[in-house]
């Protein structure tokens, strides 16, 4: 069955259904709808089939439409503009902060839907008595937004044409200020923006080209090293694919971004990365050969030094001798065996050891070292 474009709005979007072999393009239809029917016009067509879609996608019309069916369309298009134009009273009457944009009668008339915007939100329980004591339908308020309501009413864009939003676009993609930086617009709210005062949905259109061009491009302003010497980018062209570059000798080029690529470009510090890179590395290794490395460590309490004199003092090591903190372990039994230790160092120790000098220390005969310093000058003694 061929696909025809209905229309419900006169400058509204156009959508696709299947309609049988003898419509054309004028014809008035029936359509099924979320509201239920609906009264459109054909405006294109017929084609067999759509991009992107099935045969089974496309909905198909309800029927042709009859004498009845012209006559209740121009009737409900009557009601709609004389429940706008109470609508207004109504809310001049009770100085509401809104504006209302348009008005959508179902084609069986149960159901009103009044679009409006506004910058607050608004109290219009009292408007909604009013429209349903007037018109006995089910009433519905709907707040939009600038976007929609310039979809709604349509305009001419920039450009001399129809508003893109209300021609095809059935979605707004969102846009931002990004998009047109990127493709080197001039940042004028006049220039950028569109009849709503938002900024243009067009933006969004030949964003990805921009994008797919910045990731193969390098950046203006900055220096390479290439096969033919040092060069600066001064500018890059999307739609030629090319960049210009300024070369050692002040010469400005022009070059595609293939001939771009074979120069292999580089930016002048790229080398030093993986040197500083090894050189952490190195560091690294350093560092962790020495905290692995048997020596002098610190104790998680920070008592090192004196572990090192009680150590000396019971012989089981030279002042500073440096001892390792694997071998330190064992000899940590605990507060009161430390505190014992030091007891007895200190009764062993002379008066005057405290005072700087290093206190006698037993050896492994029992002796203390004063007294074998004693015997020993007694022997030279005698031999004198």
């Amino acid at each position: 069955m061929p696909i025809f474009g209905v229309r419900f709005h006169a400058l509204g979007q156009t959508e696709y259904y299947s309609a049988p072999d003898d419509c054309k393009p004028g014809d008035l239809v029936l359509i099924e709808v979320e509201q239920g029917a609906a009264l459109g016009e054909i405006v294109s067509g017929p084609v067999r089939s759509l991009p992107g879609s099935g045969e089974a996608d496309v909905p198909g019309i309800l029927r042709m439409a009859d004498a009845d069916d012209r006559e209740t369309g121009r009737r409900n298009d009557a009601l709609a503009h004389e429940a706008m134009r109470f609508c207004r009273e109504r809310i001049r009457e009770r100085r509401l902060d809104m504006k209302l944009v348009d008005v959508e009668v179902f084609f069986d008339r149960s159901k009103l839907i009044f679009y409006f915007t506004a910058p607050v939100r608004i109290d219009f329980r009292e408007l909604v008595k009013d429209l349903v004591r007037e018109y006995r339908a089910r009433i519905e308020l709907r707040q939009i937004g600038v976007r929609h309501e310039t979809q709604m009413l349509g305009a001419v864009g920039n450009c001399g044409m129809v508003c893109c939003c209300r021609r095809y676009l059935r979605k707004f993609a969102p846009v931002t200020i990004r998009m047109a930086k990127e493709q080197n617009l001039f940042l004028n709210p006049a220039k950028i923006s569109g009849i709503c005062g938002r900024l243009l949905c067009c933006l969004s259109y030949e964003q990805e080209n921009y994008e797919r061009f910045h990731r193969n491009s390098p950046r203006p302003g900055k220096k390479y090293m290439t096969s033919r010497g040092a060069m600066k980018v001064l500018r890059a062209n999307m739609f030629r694919n090319s960049l210009s570059v300024l070369t050692e000798g002040n010469e400005e080029l022009e070059l595609s971004l293939e001939e771009w690529q074979g120069l292999e470009p580089h930016r002048p510090d790229a080398p030093q990365a993986p040197a500083a890179e090894s050189r952490r590395g190195g560091e690294r290794t350093r560092r962790e050969s020495t905290d692995h490395a048997p020596e002098i460590a610190p104790s998680p309490d920070g008592d090192a030094p004196e572990e090192d004199a009680v150590n000396a003092l019971h012989g089981e090591g030279e002042p500073g001798a440096g001892v390792s903190g694997a071998d330190r372990v064992p000899h940590r039994r605990g507060r009161k065996h430390r505190a014992h230790s030091a007891e007895g160092a200190r009764q062993g120790a002379r008066p005057h050891a405290s005072q700087g000098e290093a206190a006698p220390h037993a050896g492994k005969d029992g002796r203390t070292a004063g007294h074998s310093t004693e015997q020993a000058g007694k022997e030279r003694r005698s031999l004198e």
